[in-house]
């Protein structure tokens, strides 16, 4: 017999940690409405050529691409092989592969605006909970398919958006008890401007792209990638030098200062800087909940997506737990321009839900309650008894309280372990007593105490 495995990369999720998942979902989902948010959903699959070429060359190497069906029929086996050959050396063929697995929510939600242009009302604020998937190396905090939570604004310059999304990151980490998160801030047009100063604009994506790897290879890996694109020596210790500035530092008048200093010489620059100071000052006069304390400039940060255009977010876990980022985003001001529908600009941001329940559980910030599915066996002491237990049952169910008749009439010490192993904290328990006079048992299985109810007093307790 085969041993029953699932794909590298990919989890069964059991009832306790679909519920403790879900205590995740539920806080996001809560915030994301207080804010004024829509819910909405895509399939799971898109067009290939959705989502080719709008995420950099590095994300469109993970894009899990799927086969076309029918390729086994004779009449197409001999073109699907010759093209497969072609797949082999990295070009997409029709004849082989339409479509893949979306790989984010932010394009195909982009698409979804285009297609649906005529009939939304702008803004248009949407959230989005569901899975996407990635051809990535697993390891700790990176899975091949995981959830991720968006939430976007289409239609609307202000940078209100911007800030009221930094405000939904620090109100679902508080609300998750998640301590000292830090949100890390940069600019697109900052990075720009920063190429511009340095003199290497023709160079720009690959620079970006590396840059964007100094959480992983630290400034002398990213120093080392930089030397190999022999960069004009001198144009590169420009480069080098700007980023001997403390990367990752607090938000404050001093840094946006040494960004003022340093890129006087780039218009574009400038702009990044000041909708970066604007964003800080706007935060800093309505900040009732400490957020500025949390703000870091990091001007490593590129986030290699190249749909972004102005200010971009990464969330970061504690330090102690080293799972790296819990959420990002940014800005985009035409992402809708990639499907015939320009102008229309935009801000994101995305939740990692499954590093966020890695940082919880390691941290053991999981409250007492979320394990918690029954709150009330109802014990089966024989038929008349279980009659009578359903009745009681369907008046519990009616007020919201969740219970349920063990199935078979067994020996209490195997129901009280059911109990046990299922996290119950209250069982009922109907004897021939009980029933000749219309009260019931009510134990309390966590601390022993049990007392005889009458059924309005059933039905009034607290579980």
């Amino acid at each position: 017999m085969n041993k029953s495995t699932i794909p590298q990369g990919t989890r069964d999720f059991g009832p306790e940690t679909v519920r403790k998942r879900n205590h995740i979902f539920n806080i996001i989902r809560n915030i994301f409405e207080l804010y004024g948010f829509q819910p909405l959903e895509t399939p799971a699959l898109e067009n290939l050529e959705t989502l080719m070429g709008k995420y950099g060359e590095e994300g469109d190497k993970l894009i899990f691409k799927i086969l076309n069906n029918g390729l086994d029929n004779p009449a197409k086996y001999d073109q699907a092989k010759a093209d497969f050959e072609k797949i082999l050396e990295g070009k997409n063929v029709k004849g082989i592969t339409e479509r893949a697995l979306k790989y984010d929510l932010t394009i195909p939600f982009a698409r979804y605006v285009a297609m649906n242009y005529g009939q939304l009302s702008f803004p248009f604020k949407r959230y989005q909970i569901q899975p996407v998937w990635r051809a990535d190396r697993p390891q700790k905090g990176r899975y091949r398919e995981f959830y991720q939570c968006d939430a976007d604004v289409v239609g609307s310059h202000s940078l209100l958006n911007d800030v009221e999304l930094a405000y939904i990151y620090n109100d679902v980490f508080k609300k998750l008890l998640i301590p000292d998160f830090k949100l890390q801030i940069n600019n697109r047009k900052i990075l720009k401007g920063i190429m511009q100063v340095c003199g290497v604009e023709d160079l720009e994506k690959k620079i970006i792209v590396i840059i964007d790897k100094t959480d992983k290879i630290g400034i002398d890996g990213v120093i080392k990638e930089l030397e190999k694109e022999k960069i004009d020596a001198e144009k590169l210790q420009k480069l080098i030098s700007f980023y001997n500035f403390k990367t990752q530092t607090f938000l404050n008048e001093a840094t946006i200062f040494f960004l003022k200093e340093n890129l006087a010489g780039s218009d574009i620059g400038i702009k990044g800087v000041q909708e970066i100071e604007n964003f800080f000052e706007m935060i800093k006069q309505s900040d009732v909940s400490d957020l500025t304390s949390k703000l870091h400039l990091d001007l490593t940060l590129a986030r290699g997506l190249e749909y972004y255009t102005g200010i971009i977010f990464e969330a970061k876990a504690p330090e102690k737990v080293k799972i790296g980022s819990i959420g990002g985003g940014g800005r985009y001001d035409d992402l809708t321009g990639l499907f015939g529908v320009p102008g229309i600009p935009g801000v994101g941001i995305s939740f990692g839900v499954d590093r966020i329940y890695d940082v919880m559980e390691e941290l053991k910030l999981f409250p007492a309650e979320v394990h918690i599915g029954t709150q009330v066996l109802f014990f089966n002491l024989g038929e008349a008894e279980s009659s009578y237990a359903l009745r009681l049952m369907q008046d519990l169910r009616n007020q919201g309280i969740r219970c349920e008749l063990y199935p078979e009439q067994v020996k209490l010490d195997k129901q009280f372990k059911y109990a046990e192993k299922r996290n119950i904290p209250y069982a009922v328990i109907i004897g021939s007593k009980e029933l000749e006079e219309k009260n019931a048992v009510l134990k309390n299985l966590k601390t022993g105490e049990q007392q005889v109810l009458d059924k309005d007093k059933l039905l009034s307790i607290q579980y």
